[in-house]
């Protein structure tokens, strides 16, 4: 038998089908079919497929043409048409997931990023990766609520569906995506829970500090009492931060609001001038191992808080010493609500509206300071009357 033309295509017992002779990628001579056809007017001549690859034989490949005659099959050039047309659509939608890389990514690197990103994997992906705003029906999301209501707190619920209204917020800001269909309802929650202590509990607690014997934890503690700063912003705080000279620390971006300086007082003051360095090259205050940024200290604070002082489990650590530094400032009567949220770096004042029961107690121990004080410049006044001085 004569060796066929690798180039000329050759006929079959189906009309309309041929094929040429090629080689398979693992070396074998193989027969590439090719069908003829007219559909609409319009001559077509395409690829069928190649005998070993694509299992392909000229029965099937007549088959193919018949399909593609009857119009059940797109003719390849219109079908690849199609295909580009379909994915160049596909990289138009701004779909959930698109928008969340496009928000996540211009997101400054800070605690909550990571804390989001679990948030949406977790629970937002798989039910609105693949949709566009638009797509997701208020029974989507009802959906939604319903089944984190039934496994996780109120708060964490909150945040979940606040993430979602975020992104969607992302894209019709930055990409003039479609908007919802409905109006997202966001759960209000009373999470406000602000800690208190007793003189006595307060008195064992300084001991407790007092007592122990990690110096970067004890220091650590006791400014938060001293200034009311965030766990956060302390593991953060650097000495360049601190200046001493005009009496203020400088906070890089506290928690939901923008960098400023709180005022260092007395104690503050002579805390961080007398506190020790294991690490001299390091910039941090208290720094981590190895002078690198501190991620943690929740061994030592519970020690001191829970173990020594013996103040309830529910008791935060650290959050709870801050509302201690907060309760004690305003209970004192000599600042108002706007310094103390100023002190506490509060964005929203409702935020240190908890604190407001506090402050009206010590306006009534003033009240009643006054009426004290009028009873007894009248009792001098009565006593001057009759000669006498008896006024104690």
């Amino acid at each position: 038998m004569a060796k066929l033309d690798r180039a000329v295509h050759h006929k079959t017992n189906h009309e309309g089908v041929t094929f040429i002779c090629g080689t398979s990628h693992d070396g074998r001579e193989e027969k590439i079919f090719y069908i003829r056809y007219y559909k609409d007017g319009k001559r077509y001549f395409e690829k069928a497929g190649r005998q070993y690859s694509d299992s392909m034989t000229s029965a099937k490949a007549s088959r193919i043409r018949a399909r593609k005659i009857e119009g059940d099959e797109k003719p390849n050039t219109i079908r690849r048409q199609d295909e580009k047309e379909l994915k160049e659509a596909e990289a138009n939608r701004w779909t959930i997931n698109k928008l969340w890389e496009d928000y996540n990514h211009f997101r400054p690197s800070v605690k909550s990023k990571q804390v989001d990103l679990n948030r949406y994997i977790n629970h937002l992906q798989s039910l609105f990766g693949d949709k566009e705003p638009q797509d997701i029906t208020l029974w989507d999301v009802q959906k939604l609520r319903k089944k984190l209501e039934q496994k996780l707190k109120p708060q964490t619920v909150k945040h979940v569906l606040s993430l979602l209204q975020r992104i969607v917020n992302h894209g019709l800001k930055y990409h003039q995506t479609a908007p919802l269909n409905f109006k997202m309802t966001i759960p209000k929650v009373d999470n406000l829970k602000t800690e208190d202590v007793t003189q006595e509990q307060f008195q064992k607690l300084w001991q407790a500090i007092e007592e122990e014997t990690d110096v970067q934890g004890k220091n650590f503690v006791k400014m938060v009492l001293f200034t009311g700063m965030r766990r956060g912003e302390l593991f953060k705080l650097r000495w360049q931060d601190i200046d001493f000279e005009k009496g203020f620390i400088w906070i890089e971006r506290p928690k939901g609001g923008k960098s400023q300086n709180i005022p260092i007082n007395d104690s503050a003051r002579q805390l961080l001038l007398s506190h020790e360095r294991p690490y001299p090259q390091s910039p941090y205050v208290f720094p981590g191992r190895d002078g690198e940024q501190r991620k943690e200290i929740k061994r030592i604070v519970n020690r001191i808080v829970h173990e020594r002082a013996g103040l309830p489990a529910g008791f935060r650590a650290l959050h709870g010493l801050r509302h201690v530094y907060a309760s004690m400032m305003i209970s004192s009567g000599q600042i108002e609500m706007y310094q103390l949220q100023k002190l506490l770096t509060h964005k929203d004042p409702r935020m240190t509206q908890r604190y407001a029961h506090l402050r009206d107690e010590a306006l009534r121990r003033a009240a009643n300071a006054n009426e004290e004080i009028i009873e007894q410049a009248l009792r001098k006044k009565i006593d001057l009357k009759h000669g006498t001085d008896q006024q104690s």
